[in-house]
């Protein structure tokens, strides 16, 4: 998969990223995507707190495995704490995460060079299964801002952007996880 260079920009798209999976009594959202850069440079866009404040939103702490950190999601609004379970560069990136307003959950990012490129594979566990289409266009949207921050760009207008989206992840299956 590749970012459309549609002339009407990467967000006129109606595509999909994810998938979303029960997991118990709990939802999974899974999203893949190829971005234009080397394994390297999208895990410094995805783990240096200075860059990830151009595209995701202010995250402080300490990064290092078995670290706490605070952060604040810019396009979600989402504000809680983390902790860095796992972490090899520039392959895979393990964090719980807790909030005072939503379930605790875990978010995996793992990065695989394809040719000139990555390929981009994110889950977030742990989300409350009634509310996974929800999940899924917002988490589509921070990977929207990450493909369009590599690419010069800005983020997107996450309200509207993810009322477009929710109605289509609606639209999708849920399935046992034992397939993500």
């Amino acid at each position: 998969m590749t970012h459309s260079l549609d002339p009407k920009g990467p967000r006129a798209s109606a595509r999909v990223l994810g998938t979303l999976h029960a997991e118990g009594t709990s939802g999974v959202v899974r999203l893949q995507d190829r971005y234009d850069t080397g394994p390297v440079d999208l895990w410094d866009a995805l783990t240096d707190p200075a860059r990830l404040a151009r595209w995701l939103g202010e995250v402080h702490g300490d990064l290092r495995v078995g670290g706490e950190f605070e952060a604040h999601f810019l396009a979600s609004g989402w504000e809680g704490t983390g902790r860095v379970e796992e972490c090899d560069p520039p392959h895979r990136l393990r964090v719980s995460t807790r909030s005072p307003d939503q379930p605790d959950g875990i978010l995996e990012v793992t990065l695989t060079p394809d040719g000139d490129g990555t390929v981009l594979v994110l889950e977030d566990r742990g989300v409350p299964l009634e509310q996974v289409a929800a999940y899924g266009a917002g988490d589509q949207i921070h990977l929207e801002d990450l493909a369009s921050y590599l690419a010069g760009g800005g983020r997107c207008e996450p309200r509207s952007r993810w009322q477009q989206l929710h109605g289509l992840y609606e639209r999708l299956p849920v399935t046992p996880a034992d397939g993500a």
